[in-house]
């Protein structure tokens, strides 16, 4: 054979493999979009100095620590008790329209319940999908960090069990839920949640879905009225659990007070200064809630995969990893705890304190709150932008009847708002400022807790000491995950 033959046969399998190559890409990217549609995924590798990013965002965290161990405490504690009076309204008056709003809240779930089951099998196109992992799940979730509990109003539980309260009051059942069960009743249904988000082969699919938010929604509410409204949705049903803890980081502080309901402004995190300590159980949720997101992004990399034998560019699909990743999810809420538990344990040894360890683990876990809204927002964030257009779309045309319910069915969803290489800078930079931010704000309410727990600031220092460490660390890890290649 000539060389001239030799190569045009190679050109030839060049060409027939990059055919190939370019075939399984188009059909590996639709259909990660179907399996994934709720979560953060990225279509590109961010060339960008990440290596500056990283090492600026753990000086800037570290930073922070030696800024504030300068600061008194008095001068913390009276930027935390600050508030600025926005209005205040009737107090019977909320009540009512709370009442409205749920009742309404809970016809719209159905409507979307319906829509799972009777609607387009297309999760982008089919509401539920998108109002569940999307605007719920994401957007809900960053709205109560800026603007208090919100949920509590919005919930589709609350106005049905009023109305069953008052119309059938024999079958509300008048038990407490036993107060030695903690909060480990929302701890065990937020891991089937983030297993059903992570690790179940198709989270999206809307008949799928469907029945599991019904059947959760029908559970809760025979729980609530067992145990009471208030005692479930406060330790029980993980939705509530998690958004008022949340909550806590607002800017926004509603609280009643003879017989009026009074709207506050305060300093982010404000709220905290006097949180009590969680038991032991509302320790674990919150870490719980900080690691699945955690792990989410750790799942796709290349790295976990190659930990666990498969190759990236060939990711067999979900259902093919179902006992890796609930382990890796497992794991991953074990390692951080013991991490935590490790960090305050040291920082208590170095502080010489002789407080409950418990009750300093339960206090100084509220410095996460700000940790996992920052990782919410980061994680999620091309996911809101892009899939958040997709609901305004499927919100106007539930079950693809051709519908313009509120005028946005024809609405042409921009993906480019998360593609090239402006908006790669522009998201990259939005995610790590959040990461940052979002630990620099821990350690200072860290520090403020810390204050609390020993009013000698020199013991406040050594005690936060392991427990800064510890979020440099974590600093250094999301950055890494926002800025490392992922498959599937």
């Amino acid at each position: 054979m000539s060389s001239g033959d030799r190569f045009d046969v190679l050109a030839g399998k060049a060409r027939r493999a990059a055919l190939r190559a370019a075939a399984v890409g188009v059909l590996s990217c639709l259909a990660t979009s179907h399996a994934h549609a709720h979560a953060g995924e990225r279509g590109h590798v961010l060339l960008l100095p990440t290596g500056y990013y990283i090492a600026g965002g753990a000086a800037a965290v570290a930073a922070s620590f030696l800024v504030l161990a300068l600061l008194p405490p008095r001068l913390l504690e009276r930027v935390a008790t600050q508030r600025l009076a926005l209005f205040s309204l009737d107090a019977s008056f909320c009540e009512n329209a709370r009442l409205l709003v749920s009742l309404l809240s809970f016809a719209a779930f159905a409507t979307l319940v319906a829509a799972g089951f009777l609607g387009s099998r297309d999760p982008l196109s089919n509401p539920l999908p998108l109002v569940i992992w999307t605007l719920l799940w994401v957007g809900l979730a960053l709205l109560q960090g800026l603007f208090g509990n919100l949920w509590a109003w919005i919930n589709p539980w609350y106005g049905p069990w009023r109305v069953v309260s008052a119309l059938l009051p024999s079958a509300v059942q008048g038990r407490r839920l036993p107060v030695r069960l903690g909060y480990w009743p929302a701890v065990v249904l937020f891991f089937g949640f983030a297993w059903f988000e992570l690790i179940d082969p198709a989270p999206d699919d809307p008949a799928r879905l469907a029945w599991a938010a019904a059947t959760y929604w029908l559970f809760s509410f025979v729980l609530m009225l067992v145990y009471g409204y208030e005692d479930w949705s406060r330790r029980g049903e993980f939705l509530s659990v998690f958004f008022r803890m949340v909550s806590r980081f607002a800017v926004v502080e509603a609280t009643d007070k003879e017989g009026r309901t009074r709207v506050n402004l305060c300093w982010p995190g404000a709220k905290l200064w006097g949180e009590a300590a969680l038991p032991a159980s509302g320790m674990f949720f919150l870490i719980l809630t900080l690691s699945s997101v955690s792990f989410d992004g750790l799942s796709r990399t290349f790295f976990w995969l190659g930990l666990n034998g498969i190759n990236p560019l060939e990711f067999p699909g979900r259902s093919a990893v179902i006992g890796i990743g609930t382990a890796g999810l497992a794991g991953m809420f074990f390692l951080l705890s013991g991490a935590y538990l490790l960090a305050v344990f040291l920082g208590e040894r170095l502080a010489a304190s002789r407080r409950p360890f418990w009750q300093v683990a339960g206090l100084m876990v509220w410095s996460i709150v700000p940790i996992a809204l920052a990782y919410h927002f980061s994680h999620y964030l091309a996911a809101l932008l892009v899939n958040g257009q997709y609901a305004l779309v499927a919100l106007s045309d539930p079950f693809s009847l051709g519908w313009n319910l509120f005028g946005t069915a024809g609405f042409q969803v921009g993906a480019g708002v998360v593609a090239g290489y402006e908006s790669a800078r522009a998201l990259w930079n939005a995610q790590a400022a959040a990461i940052i931010g979002g630990h620099v704000l821990a350690v200072l309410i860290a520090h403020a807790l810390a204050f609390r727990l020993h009013p000698a600031s020199w013991r406040a220092m050594l005690g936060q000491l392991p427990l800064t460490v510890l979020m440099v660390g974590y600093t250094v890890f999301g950055l890494w995950l926002l800025s490392t290649p992922t498959a599937g």
